[in-house]
């Protein structure tokens, strides 16, 4: 095997047309270690403490079981991220609504983990439209 044909099994991973689990991984690994640093830093987040790091712990053990092969956890990821996009977007809409400045911790960290949740969204519906539009690749 050369080395341009290993590179190219390499960039085809995955079989599944519309597959998007890595970056939907990437993404809520990103999102539970923002969860948690947000925690602790006192950022005034829609959820407790407690709440913010098991939701960082669901998050990663999502992105630690996503994987072509399991395909129950990718209507689960979508969830997840519709949740994260509900929680976090009102939260952002409504602190923006309310004045509250840009340069703001918690302004800053509950936007952020807005847009990650709807992208993480995004990426999840791809894979689970593929899934769905290409049943016997699973």
């Amino acid at each position: 095997m050369t080395y341009e044909e290993s590179r190219d099994s390499a960039m085809r991973r995955h079989p599944i047309p519309h597959y998007h689990g890595d970056e939907a991984r990437a993404l809520f690994l990103i999102g539970a270690l923002l969860l948690v640093i947000a925690a602790s830093l006192g950022v005034a987040l829609p959820l407790s403490p407690a709440g913010a790091v098991v939701a960082a712990i669901i998050l990663a053990v999502a992105a630690g079981i996503t994987s072509p092969a399991q395909v129950w956890i990718h209507f689960v990821n979508t969830a997840l991220a519709a949740l994260g996009a509900l929680l976090f977007g009102i939260a952002a809409v409504h602190n923006f609504q309310s004045g509250i400045p840009f340069t703001d911790f918690s302004f800053a960290f509950i936007e952020v983990l807005a847009l990650i949740s709807l992208l993480a969204l995004y990426s999840t519906t791809r894979t689970v439209r593929g899934l769905l539009l290409h049943p016997h690749l699973h």
